[in-house]
């Protein structure tokens, strides 16, 4: 067969793996992209409405903390603009609606101490992890041994009060609080700050979107590499040796070889891949423990943002069950006269409703933005929905989660380099881990590994 070398070879054309090869260009190294799907992006991805209009399908916010993600924006000369957070909010439970302003919703005193109680007690022991090595918390073992639905369910009596915890989990993990440990739990709050954080908009990470998209900032870095990257080649099989990777491509017969390779996607994906020698037993099992999370982003368009008119946000939390849609957002384009309503289907319910067919689903989301917002909300011009777990090469999101247990017994291969073979993707993250930033942070550690095991510095 032929074969065409190359020093680094990057698998994954997502954010992570458009900086891996990025910053292995800048560094004079030769280096070829693969991407399994026809468009790069990864979880980011763009959707144009029939007026011409786009919107965020996949991830979309960034927020303070996230310097990476600033210093790219602002290198691939993008601009930032904040998401709307203005007005009331609203809360809907036992079929009534209550307005609202801040993070938490306004509820009966004794279930809004609860609460209170739950994030505060939740944060404190956030601040003890180290994100670096959670598993070597003093408290880990108990911790990993636990899911995150036993802790709350043990330190609140108020049903209320767990419910409100348990739906800000789903938003942030995507996961339903029994299927996670707690300290997973912790550790992805901590390299997200705190779990206030992850939740709040102004000065959290929510804060502020990207113009014409954050899947922008990908094509623009897919422009910059030119020949080097290659869409639609499928990684079938991965042979190496000390100081040397063979990669086979589906339906190709030319091999592609390299000193170093870097996978930058998702633990499910990998798992995919046929590896000669196969990967060391604890590393295959750590993948096997960290499923991906379940989300439907479902976004509606209307002629206006009615809503503002109402003095309302556009954001809405919903505890109840009858209700598809449990939190939503304005997710209107600054500079268009077009009102955007974005909501969320996650966890159980996101599994429940990604065999359903299109148009109940549509029918379904944009009851429950009437349930919110009145039946104007019914009265769509445009409307989409992407269900990131029927995608072949993604297979869920917002990232993948450990399961209990599964910090303890294998985190410590999380980032480890397997020979040649090198790791990033936001789930080899050490801070922002499952956001675009994590992606950024675990490209550099990446390419600071292969650089220096080929002697470059």
């Amino acid at each position: 067969m032929n074969s065409s070398k190359y020093q680094v070879i990057v698998v994954g054309a997502g954010i992570s793996g458009l900086r891996c090869a990025t910053l292995l260009q800048k560094a004079g190294l030769s280096v070829k992209v693969l991407e399994a799907n026809h468009q790069v992006g990864g979880r980011l991805r763009n959707h144009k409405f029939n007026n011409g209009d786009k919107v965020d399908i996949g991830g979309q916010w960034v927020g303070p903390g996230q310097n990476r993600m600033y210093a790219l924006i602002d290198e691939l000369k993008a601009k930032t603009y904040p998401l709307y957070n203005r007005g009331k909010n609203i809360l809907r439970h036992k079929g009534r609606l209550k307005t609202y302003v801040g993070v938490i919703p306004r509820l009966p005193v004794w279930h809004l101490i609860q609460v209170g109680w739950l994030l505060w007690r939740f944060d404190s022991l956030v601040k003890t992890i180290d994100c670096a090595a959670p598993y070597e918390n003093k408290h880990a073992e108990k911790w990993d041994g636990m899911t995150l639905q036993s802790w709350i369910n043990k330190n609140s009596v108020s049903e209320t009060a767990r419910k409100v915890f348990a739906l800000g989990v789903s938003a942030v993990f995507t996961v339903e609080a029994k299927e996670i440990s707690l300290l997973h739990a912790l550790f992805y709050a901590k390299s997200g700050l705190s779990l206030d954080n992850l939740i709040s908009v102004d000065g959290g990470a929510q804060q502020d979107r990207v113009h014409e998209g954050t899947a922008g900032l990908c094509e623009t870095m897919a422009l910059g590499l030119g020949d080097a990257l290659e869409l639609n080649a499928v990684v079938e099989r991965v042979s190496y040796q000390s100081n040397e990777v063979e990669v086979k491509i589906r339906n190709q017969e030319e091999i592609l070889k390299s000193d170093r390779i870097i996978f930058a996607i998702a633990p499910n994906q990998l798992q995919r891949l046929q590896f000669d020698p196969p990967m060391p037993l604890a590393k295959d099992q750590m993948w096997q423990h960290m499923p991906a999370g379940s989300c439907i982003k479902c976004v509606a368009q209307y002629e206006v943002p009615f809503w503002r008119e109402l003095g309302l946000s556009g954001q809405s939390v919903c505890l109840d069950e009858d209700i598809l849609i449990n939190v939503s957002f304005d997710n209107s384009q600054k500079g268009k006269t077009s009102g955007l309503l974005m909501g969320f289907i996650e966890g159980k319910k996101a599994r429940e409703w990604s065999v359903k067919s299109d148009a109940d689903r549509k029918q379904a989301v944009l009851a429950s933005f009437a349930a919110f917002f009145g039946p104007q909300a019914l009265n769509a011009i445009d409307y989409v929905d992407q269900d990131w777990s029927k995608e072949s090469y993604i297979r869920g999101c917002y990232a993948a989660n450990f399961t209990p247990g599964a910090w303890t017994e294998f985190g410590v291969n999380l980032r480890t380099p397997i020979g040649p073979i090198h790791f990033a993707g936001t789930e080899t993250a050490n801070q922002w881990y499952g956001y675009m930033e994590g992606g950024l942070e675990a490209a550099e550690r990446a390419v600071n590994e292969v650089i220096k095991s080929l002697g470059f510095y």
